[in-house]
């Protein structure tokens, strides 16, 4: 029988090797490094900001409304921005909202005050955590972007060095790295 630790090495070594295959089937599709760049740039906002579990559906709505959407790009963001991700998002946003709009009415910063914060609060404090999320949200979003885009051209670039194939009728005659 093999050990505990060998048989552990050999299934993380079929999940990468799964990985992988499902990375280059995603990149092998027919978009272009915008478009998959641009869907998970979209995911990354639905994601991000709290859209009380809603993520799925409007995934499956711009899936079927835009045939140029990616849906494994789609699908990635929910794999990056998973629960734990999101808790530091929160915690992030709520800081950046009440750095920039000061704290809420209400409230103050220390573990005593805590017990005694009112209902009348809420609405204040409300409003810094979705501002601050909605700039976090852009912001990921424009890393993302460019993380991704950079990932899937670099990626394509090295399968296809030293591939002598004819170019697909989408790329001929351009760069089939650069954005249309």
């Amino acid at each position: 029988q093999m050990p505990y630790w060998a048989a552990l090495r050999a299934r993380l070594a079929g999940l990468r090797e799964r990985a992988s295959d499902g990375l280059a089937r995603a990149v092998a599709a027919d978009h272009t490094t915008h478009e998959i760049a641009a869907t998970f740039a979209l995911g990354t906002v639905v994601v991000v900001l709290p859209t009380a579990g809603t993520a799925l559906v409007v995934f499956a709505a711009v899936a079927y409304l835009f045939e140029r959407a990616s849906k494994l790009a789609l699908a990635a963001t929910l794999v990056v921005y998973n629960p734990p991700v999101k808790w530091t998002i929160y915690g992030a946003s709520y800081w950046l909202g009440t750095a920039v709009l000061g704290p809420a009415p209400g409230v103050t910063p220390s573990p005593a005050a805590l017990e005694r914060v009112s209902l009348s609060a809420g609405r204040a404090v409300l409003v810094r955590q979705l501002f601050g999320n909605a700039v976090v949200a852009v912001g990921l979003a424009a890393v993302g972007y460019l993380v991704v885009r950079g990932s899937v051209a670099g990626y394509r670039r090295r399968r296809d060095a030293g591939d002598d194939s004819q170019p697909s009728p989408r790329s001929e005659g351009t760069d089939p790295y650069a954005d249309e």
